[in-house]
C-alpha cells in the first residue's frame, strides 16, 4: 500500500519567493560540488604520483644501472615491486586514518572500499619483491632461490624482520577476504587487522639497513622518512588523539534508553559543547560505551536527531537509534543511565556536504530511516523541493515515522509511506501492490534527474533502489548511499 502523507506544497515545485532565491542556492551547491570534485582529482593525482616518485627517485639514484644482467634485472624488478608495494601499504593506512580531507572528499565508505581493493595488489607486489630478489641475489651468487632466501634470513641483519612482515601481511589480507571474514567474530578479524601496523613496522628496518638502498644523503631516504613519519603521525593524530580529545570535550553520558519497537531502541545522551556537532545530521560516529562488557567494542551509528546544545548550566542532548542485529547491539538496550561514552567522528558523506542540487529526495527502509530523519532536520531546501519515501512491510517498521511526518509538515516536504510485501524482480524495493498497479520511481518523484538522492537501508534493498535511481538518469555524483551492513 502506498500513501501520500503530507504535501504542503506541490511536489517538486516551490513558491514564487523560493524561485527568486533559486539561482543563489543552486550556485552554492554547484560550487560545493565543483570543489569536492577538484579535491577528488587532487587525491587521485597524489595517489598515482606517490609510487611513481618512489620509483623515479630510485632510478635517479643509480637504480637504472642494475638492468645490465639477468641477476641485476631480477634484483631491480624486485626492488621496484617492493617500492610500489610499500607505497601502496602506506596509502592504505592513510585511507584508513580517517583524515578529514579524505573523508570530506570521497567519504568514509569509499575510502575503505579503496583501502580493501588495494590489499591484494599490495600483497602481490610484496610477494613479487621477495621472490624476485631471491632469484636475483641467488643468480649473482650461484644459488637457487630457496637457498638464497635461507641465506638472507640467517646472514643479513634485519632481513628476518622482512620475512615476519610478509607473513603478517599475508594473514591480514587472507582474513580480510569476505568468505574467510564471515567465519570469524568481528573482534577476531579486527585484532588480526591490527597486525597491519606490526607488518609495516617490521618491514621498515631492512629498507634502511640492507644494501644501501636509502643511503644517507639521497633523496630516497628523505622521501621515505617523510612518507613513513607522516603516515604514522596521521594515524596517531586522527585515530588516537582526536577521539580521546573529542571524548573529553563532549563528556557524553547516557541519560536513558527508550524502546521504539520490539527490536529498535534509542539511546539518549547528555554532553557539553554539542553545538560543535551541529550540522552533522546523517553522518555517523563510532560509539564506545565505557561500561563492563561494552568498553572494548565500538559501534558505528548515525545520529537520529540534530544535537541540542546546552543552555546555561543545562547540558546538551543528542540521540542515536539502534536496531538489534546481533549480541553486541542487543546488549546496548540494557545500558545503564550514567554510563560514560567515548566518541569518534563525525564521518561519512551522508550529509549536506554531498549536495549538488537544490532538490533532494530521501529514500529509506528499516533502521536506515533514522539517519534520514536527522538529515531532513538539517539539510537546506525550500518548501516543495524535497520528497521523502519510507519503506516498510507495515507502519510499525517506519521507525521515528511520527517525528519525520512532523518535520515534513513543518518544512513543506512530500512524504510517501510505501507499505506492504516486497515485490519480486524489477523494482523489488517497492511494495508488490504498487508494482502491480504500474507504479515506479517516477510515480513518486518527477524530475528526479535534477535532484540529490539519498538512499539508506539494508544492502539488497538499497541495491534495488540504486538501480532504479540510475535508470532514472541520476548521475553518480548526485547519488548518496549509506551502508548499514557494517
Amino acid at each position: 500500500m502506498t500513501s501520500l502523507l503530507t504535501s504542503d506544497a506541490p511536489a517538486n515545485s516551490a513558491p514564487e519567493g523560493a524561485k527568486r532565491k533559486r539561482p543563489a542556492a543552486v550556485e552554492r551547491f554547484h560550487r560545493q560540488a565543483r570543489r569536492r570534485l577538484a579535491r577528488t582529482d587532487v587525491l587521485g593525482f597524489l595517489a598515482w604520483l606517490s609510487p611513481v616518485a618512489a620509483v623515479a627517485l630510485w632510478l635517479a639514484d643509480g637504480g637504472i644501472s642494475g638492468f645490465s644482467s639477468f641477476a641485476g634485472t631480477m634484483t631491480a624488478l624486485g626492488i621496484i615491486a617492493g617500492l610500489i608495494g610499500m607505497d601502496v601499504v602506506l596509502l592504505m593506512l592513510l585511507l584508513a586514518a580517517r583524515i578529514p580531507f579524505i573523508d570530506n572528499t570521497i567519504g568514509h565508505d569509499r575510502a575503505l572500499e579503496v583501502h580493501k581493493w588495494l590489499g591484494k595488489p599490495a600483497l602481490y607486489l610484496l610477494l613479487a619483491h621477495g621472490v624476485l630478489l631471491a632469484i636475483g641475489y641467488g643468480a649473482a651468487e650461484g644459488l637457487d632461490p630457496v637457498s638464497e632466501s635461507i641465506s638472507l634470513w640467517v646472514n643479513v641483519p634485519d632481513m628476518w624482520l622482512a620475512f615476519v612482515s610478509m607473513a603478517l601481511f599475508f594473514a591480514v589480507v587472507v582474513t580480510s577476504l569476505v568468505a574467510v571474514r564471515r567465519k570469524f567474530p568481528y573482534e577476531f578479524w579486527y585484532a588480526v587487522h591490527l597486525l597491519t601496523y606490526a607488518a609495516v613496522g617490521t618491514a621498515i628496518p631492512h629498507q634502511f639497513s640492507v644494501g644501501g638502498l636509502f643511503a644517507e644523503g639521497t633523496w630516497q631516504r628523505w622521501y621515505w622518512l617523510l612518507l613513513c613519519v607522516g603516515t604514522g603521525a596521521a594515524l596517531l593524530w586522527f585515530r588516537i588523539y582526536q577521539p580521546i580529545a573529542a571524548s573529553f570535550k563532549h563528556q557524553l553520558t547516557v541519560s536513558r534508553v527508550v524502546r521504539v519497537s520490539a527490536d529498535v531502541f534509542s539511546i539518549e545522551m547528555t554532553g557539553r559543547n554539542l553545538e560543535r556537532l551541529s550540522g552533522a545530521g546523517g553522518r555517523f560516529f563510532f560509539w564506545r560505551f565505557l561500561a563492563p562488557g561494552h568498553w572494548w567494542q565500538t559501534h558505528p551509528f548515525s545520529l537520529s536527531a540534530e544535537p541540542i546544545p546546552g543552555r546555561g548550566n543545562q547540558p546538551g542532548k543528542l540521540r542515536i537509534t539502534v536496531r538489534t542485529l546481533g549480541k553486541g547491539t542487543a546488549k546496548l538496550a540494557h545500558i545503564r543511565p550514567g554510563t560514560k561514552v567515548a566518541i569518534e567522528g563525525p564521518y561519512g558523506m551522508f550529509s549536506t556536504a554531498a549536495r549538488t542540487r537544490n532538490k533532494v529526495v530521501m529514500i529509506g527502509a528499516g533502521i536506515g530511516i533514522t539517519p534520514l530523519r536527522s538529515l531532513l532536520e538539517t539539510t537546506p531546501f525550500q518548501p516543495g523541493e524535497a520528497t521523502v519515501l519510507l519503506r516498510g512491510h507495515q507502519d510499525s517498521e517506519l521507525f521515528l515515522g511520527q517525528e519525520i511526518m512532523a518535520l515534513c509538515k513543518a518544512r513543506g516536504v512530500t512524504l510517501f509511506h510505501l507499505l506492504g510485501p516486497r515485490s519480486q524482480g524489477d523494482h523489488a524495493w517497492l511494495p508488490q501492490d504498487a508494482v502491480q498497479a504500474g507504479f515506479g520511481l517516477h510515480s513518486y518523484v518527477r524530475g528526479i534527474a535534477d535532484a540529490d538522492v539519498y538512499v539508506c537501508g539494508p544492502s539488497p534493498w538499497a541495491a534495488s533502489v540504486i538501480r532504479d535511481v540510475e535508470l532514472a538518469g541520476v548521475p553518480a555524483q548526485q547519488l548518496h548511499y549509506e551502508r548499514f551492513d557494517w
